[in-house]
């Protein structure tokens, strides 16, 4: 429906062919105005669903913090007095918790929960049995053991979403050995590809293996929810499934043609050190400020421009005209870019570059990207309070997370909680316990001190 001022927009203009792009620029740009007003009381993908978050660490929680940044409820279970070992890992801030946990915590409610006693599965079973999604990344076989496996659940859960997420799979040999991301990157053979040849495999500083084991998991989360619905409103079915997740096949999953080119042609891919294999001109140039330029120059008519830019129209004839011609002269395009680049700053490299249509860019520390103006443009940083108040708080800022949903965006609503924080809501408005059983389990050390 048109509001007032559309209206009178399309009633002026309905009749003038030549101005009807204004009208949609105009329409456009009104929409867009209100979708960016509503986007905070905007509905979320995921409101409804209670996500039972048992993991620790990085890749099971990292799976819960997409799903509660769209809109699901996620009831973390730490352990009483300790909690998730990721609230002192690395720099921590003023009140004793690393920023890290408040950034990964965030939109979720923590209760405290000892899982090695009785009571306290008993305790984890009801909540499961009140959850759509349960998420757990301990060694396989622990769950069982507890006696909160899928098996066990299903039978007074079966609609649940039962997400595993670990180093080798909940199957096979290597099912029971101990899952750490670095050491399933190098069995999926993404440390053999990168560095230098000769040299010492690179591992990137981030945990690359948890967040895309986390993201993965994710996805098999909102595959599942789906087909639970689809199946429960097509054939009258409730139906819940195992979404098992492993750290070296997520990340397997990125190597794009390395299998079929061995399957094909035995070939094994070999670290390219600033270069990708097979493709060129693609490569980090240093310029002459010191400062490295990433190119990517590899289609054919970007070459041309490229090259043409680099005063090089030598090295843009029939004989460089296609990827694979390129390639058997790798050394020669690659040298005549770096001679060229090297007389110019990263600032000129860039412009000159920008000018021809080239893909180009300078490679970003995170004080760079975080001042970026596109990067501030895209709201790709939020801000959000840690502390109850102004007064003995602090402001925190932290990664948004794609995709942007046009009508239904997610959204950080607040900073990782203090541990315990949602006890008294779990334990009470959710399990409905009475505050006498609170208080036995407390001085059992089954749940947390704070109520």
């Amino acid at each position: 429906m048109l509001n007032k001022l559309d209206s009178t927009v399309f009633l002026s203009l309905k009749n003038s062919k030549n101005k009807l792009g204004f009208f949609k620029r105009g329409f456009a740009a009104s929409r867009k105005l209100q979708i960016t007003q509503e986007n905070e009381k905007s509905p979320k993908p995921l409101k409804g669903i209670r996500v039972l978050e048992l993991g620790q660490l990085i890749a099971g929680p990292f799976c819960g913090t997409i799903l509660g940044y769209y809109g699901a409820e996620v009831i973390k279970v730490e352990s009483p007095k300790l909690g998730d070992p990721l609230r002192i890992w690395r720099h921590l801030d003023a009140d004793g918790v690393s920023p890290w946990f408040r950034s990964m915590s965030r939109n979720k409610k923590s209760c405290e929960i000892n899982l090695r006693t009785a009571e306290g599965k008993k305790l984890v079973g009801q909540l499961a049995n009140k959850s759509d999604v349960l998420i757990e990344n301990f060694r396989p076989g622990t769950m069982e053991k507890w006696g909160l496996g899928p098996d066990e659940l299903y039978k007074t859960n079966p609609s649940l979403i039962y997400t595993r997420v670990s180093g080798y799979g909940q199957t096979g040999p290597y099912a029971a050995k101990p899952g750490y991301a670095s050491v399933c990157e190098a069995m999926a053979g993404f440390r053999y590809i990168n560095g230098f040849p000769n040299q010492a495999p690179v591992r990137p500083n981030i945990s690359l293996g948890d967040s895309v084991a986390g993201l993965t998991a994710a996805l098999g989360v909102v595959m599942s929810l789906l087909a639970r619905n689809k199946l429960s409103s097509s054939d009258n079915l409730i139906t819940g499934q195992v979404v098992d997740v492993a750290i070296y096949e997520s990340i397997f999953n990125m190597m794009e043609g390395i299998l079929p080119e061995y399957d094909r042609f035995g070939e094994i891919r070999q670290p390219s050190g600033t270069t990708v294999t097979g493709i060129v001109p693609t490569n980090a140039y240093l310029c002459l400020d010191g400062k490295y330029v990433i190119i990517g120059g590899n289609g054919d008519s970007i070459y041309k421009r490229l090259m043409q830019a680099a005063g090089r129209d030598d090295l843009t004839t029939k004989k460089f005209a296609t990827n694979k011609d390129r390639v058997k002269y790798q050394e020669l395009i690659d040298g005549a870019i770096s001679e060229w680049i090297k007389t110019l700053t990263s600032k000129q490299v860039i412009e000159k570059l920008e000018k021809a249509d080239v893909p180009c860019g300078s490679i970003y520390n995170i004080e760079d990207f975080a001042n970026d103006n596109h990067v501030k443009e895209r709201k790709l940083i939020e801000t959000i309070r840690v502390g109850k108040n102004r007064s003995n708080g602090y402001d925190l800022k932290v990664p948004a997370f794609a995709p942007k949903l046009e009508s239904t965006p997610g959204g950080t609503l607040w900073a990782g909680p203090d541990l315990g924080e949602h006890n008294r809501e779990v334990f009470i408005n959710l399990l409905e316990l009475k505050e006498h059983d609170i208080k036995k389990l407390q001085d059992d050390g089954i749940i947390g001190k704070t109520l």
